[in-house]
């Protein structure tokens, strides 16, 4: 009985590609993460260059 359990154990690798699935969705999840920070950064200080230029133009009718 303790001689069959542990085989059973080595020849099943179900768990092995959960466990491969969830690390590589969690990359994937920190990846999108550090990306969206990165473009919110960038495009903030565009934002505020294009706003300071719209407040400081003057509009002739």
């Amino acid at each position: 009985m303790l001689k069959f359990i542990p085989r059973t154990f080595r020849k099943d690798e179900s768990g092995a590609v959960t466990v491969d699935w969830v690390v590589l969705t969690a990359a994937v999840v920190l990846l999108a993460g550090v990306a969206i920070v990165s473009l919110q950064n960038a495009s903030g200080g565009l934002g505020n260059n294009v706003g300071d230029y719209l407040t400081n133009t003057t509009v002739e009718d």
